[in-house]
């Protein structure tokens, strides 16, 4: 079954980590859709880096998607920065009615294995700096007719992860933000939500990191289109939910996820039993 795209057309996305993976592909598809997007990263056209991707490119992308796109340089760690990029980004467009906090930092070690400084990257770039966009935006969002702030982050089901903690309590951490938002904004009609991949999705992180192989990915679209569902709904009604990528489709329809694998097979859900080792594929 074919999914049917929300129209987004004069609404405003502000999107953190457009360079690459997920967030350019969010970016993309919301373009699509007919959203304008702020495409915000670390990595731009003046940089040297070998890294494939910028945020000015993803907004050249976008516009040719016929909607307009404005790039801006942040790093979420610093606090200024990120309130002169929300004040820049809300003067432009006149409102940004779609928040997603996407960028994220990782780094999965055990505690004994991870100095202070990655620890502190982690908790900068995830937690905090979920923190303060959804800070700069909480008042603005509130007084629109409809908004929209969500996650990339996963549901809040253990108090553990051996192996990973610090990039776990993070990445919960980013969830915790953002369902706790979704009650202190509930009169106001913004959509507070979290969302997640089931498998591992083929980016540069999952590779450089070497979670699995081609056999256990799936490609960005399948997270694009689960958050585009979730847009597709009513904010005053859908908020406080941590959302997995494939329950979201399945109740749009789709039974057939084979269009977003990497291979052939279907690959396990290594990104769900990441945070909920006890987690199980419904039937």
């Amino acid at each position: 079954m074919a999914l049917t795209p929300p129209d987004l057309s004069g609404s405003t996305a502000f999107i953190t980590g457009t360079t690459r993976g997920i967030g350019k592909q969010l970016a993309l598809a919301l373009a699509d859709c007919g959203c304008n997007v702020v495409s915000t990263g670390k990595t731009t056209d003046d940089d040297e880096a070998e890294l494939d991707g910028t945020i000015e490119q993803t907004a050249r992308e976008v516009r040719d998607r016929g909607v307009e796109a404005l790039a801006l340089e942040l790093d979420l760690r610093d606090e200024d920065r990120v309130e002169a990029v929300v004040e820049e980004a809300i003067d432009h467009f006149g409102e940004v009615d779609i928040v997603i906090n996407n960028a994220s930092a990782i780094q999965l070690a055990n505690v004994a294995d991870l100095p202070a400084n990655r620890f502190d990257l982690l908790t900068d770039v995830n937690v905090r700096g979920t923190h303060l966009v959804a800070h700069a935006f909480a008042d603005h969002l509130a007084e629109l007719d409809e908004a929209w702030l969500l996650s990339n982050s996963p549901p809040v089901v253990t108090d553990r992860s051996p192996g990973k903690a610090p990039y776990a309590w993070s990445k919960l951490g980013m969830s915790f933000i953002t369902l706790s938002l979704a009650k202190e904004l509930n009169s106001a009609d913004v959509g507070c939500n979290t969302f997640w991949p089931v498998t591992a999705i083929d980016t540069r992180a999952t590779r450089y990191f070497g979670l699995g192989t081609e056999d256990d990915w799936r490609t960005p679209e399948i997270v694009s289109d689960a958050a585009l569902e979730i847009l597709s709904r009513d904010p005053a009604s859908c908020t406080g939910n941590s959302f997995y990528d494939e329950d979201l489709l399945r109740e749009a329809g789709v039974t057939d996820f084979s269009a977003y694998n990497l291979t052939e097979g279907d690959p396990a859900p290594m990104s769900a039993q990441m945070f909920d080792p006890a987690f199980e594929r419904e039937v």
